[in-house]
């Protein structure tokens, strides 16, 4: 626990979850301790087959009939969810055998076994690492007050990094704002849910420096808040901002889906055309509503997984808007689950229209000598880890400016999280803000 008061305490390390796995063991010992004959011969028996047959189903419902997502579920996470099942379905069966106080009990300690099972989840995908971001995003600003008035802006002569002539002003804000807004599909007719936008300190200044933008996407299922949320993104742009005498990249955290369990796979297809949302609509938004650094010199993208993904296909297919990306657990290829299903929903079965967008047969046919790389792993990810070894290899042939880096962990936020706040400086360094 930190000193924060109790909405900072970890949810996923010390002492909670040592607490919520005493608690539902305890729970779990109530709930299975009976002098009653019939709980053991029938109830009990009755319980764990339910809880098996439910625990089971659980899979098989999510990777085959509702497939929301083209990876299937971790093994130690339907596990989980198997203990969380098994805690309701032991009070349920207990009801029978127990008075008004007792079911009560019962009721308390299924809670517990319910609570252990979805924080061993929590802890797995590191989605929230404190109740704070269970609240979701906290003290966000009016985006019209964010953006304020138009202010002269910084000189930079060419040649030079933002950092190289700025000089903070007096009464500087120590952190940045965050703002909810649309961001309207005006050409692609996406519909969009409304973005976040980061803008650091030294946009509150005057002059103003023109400052690069960073666009980054969440995974799917995902929505843009979860970067403000379980990313903990204003927290880690002001910590960069605090570095660099107020200075960081504008962020806007765009949705490149529709929905939480949509999959328009980042591309103009059937499915929607968000290829066109992300390379016009968002850096147009950006031009007209705030001021900021233009050019794709200036402009980077990132996303986690399913964004992660997008984020390469925008780098190879729209090449003049984005001069550098960081695929973080990305894919090697966009996908609804498999090639013929993917082709399928989005062109109509034409395998030809597919590969003329896909990046690896992009990355195949065309160079890319001016696009800046960086292929973020987890080393216990076997299922993306491989994938992003195969992006990068095709990348590095195409001629990019590329590098992997691995870091501890699965698909989740322990790597997802610091595979940005890392590379922070390297984007800065490559959209013109740092040397």
């Amino acid at each position: 626990m930190t000193a924060g008061g109790p909405l900072d305490w970890s949810l996923v390390a010390g002492t909670v979850p040592v607490l919520v796995r005493a608690l539902g063991a305890l729970g779990l010992a109530v709930l299975l301790f009976s002098r009653d004959r019939r709980w053991w011969t029938r109830l009990l028996p009755a319980a764990l087959v339910l809880a098996a047959l439910l625990s089971f189903l659980v899979p098989v419902v999510v990777d085959d009939w509702w497939q929301p997502f083209p990876d299937a579920l971790p093994t130690d996470v339907v596990v989980w969810i198997g203990v969380a099942v098994l805690g309701v379905c032991l009070a349920f069966f207990r009801m029978p055998t127990l008075r008004l106080r007792g079911r009560a009990g019962a009721l308390a300690a299924g809670a517990c076994v319910v609570l252990l099972g979805l924080c061993e989840v929590n802890i797995h995908y590191d989605n929230y690492p404190t109740p704070r971001t269970l609240l979701g995003p906290q003290d966000t600003v009016g985006f019209k007050e964010a953006a304020g008035r138009a202010e002269p802006l910084v000189e930079v002569p060419p040649g030079k990094a933002v950092s190289e002539v700025w000089r903070a002003p007096d009464g500087l804000p120590a952190k940045g704002t965050v703002s909810k807004t649309p961001i309207p599909g005006t050409r692609s007719h996406f519909d969009a849910r409304d973005a976040y936008v980061y803008l650091p300190p030294a946009y509150q200044a005057s002059p103003r420096p023109p400052l690069p933008v960073l666009v980054l996407m969440a995974g799917q299922p995902g929505s843009p808040e979860d970067w403000i949320t379980s990313g903990q993104l204003p927290d880690m742009m002001d910590d960069f901002a605090a570095a660099h005498a107020g200075l960081a990249p504008v962020v806007l955290v765009v949705d490149p889906l529709g929905g939480s369990f949509d999959n328009p796979l980042c591309m103009n297809s059937r499915l929607g055309d968000v290829q066109t949302y992300l390379a016009e609509d968002v850096p147009h938004w950006a031009a007209t509503h705030l001021q900021v650094a233009s050019g794709r010199a200036h402009r980077a993208i990132s996303g986690l997984s399913n964004g992660g993904t997008c984020s390469l296909q925008m780098a190879v297919n729209a090449p003049g808007r984005y001069g550098s990306f960081v695929d973080i657990s990305g894919q090697d290829e966009p996908t609804l689950g498999s090639r013929e299903k993917t082709v399928d929903a989005a062109f109509g079965g034409d395998e030809k229209a597919f590969e003329k967008v896909n990046p690896l047969d992009v990355l195949a046919r065309e160079r890319f000598p001016d696009t800046s790389a960086v292929f973020v792993a987890g080393k216990d990810d076997s299922t993306y880890r491989p994938q992003a070894l195969k992006a990068y290899a095709a990348a590095k042939k195409a001629g990019m400016k590329a590098a992997l880096v691995e870091l501890p962990g699965g698909h989740s936020w322990q790597v997802w999280r610091p595979g940005l706040q890392e590379h922070l400086g390297w984007i800065a360094s490559r959209t013109g803000l740092t040397p």
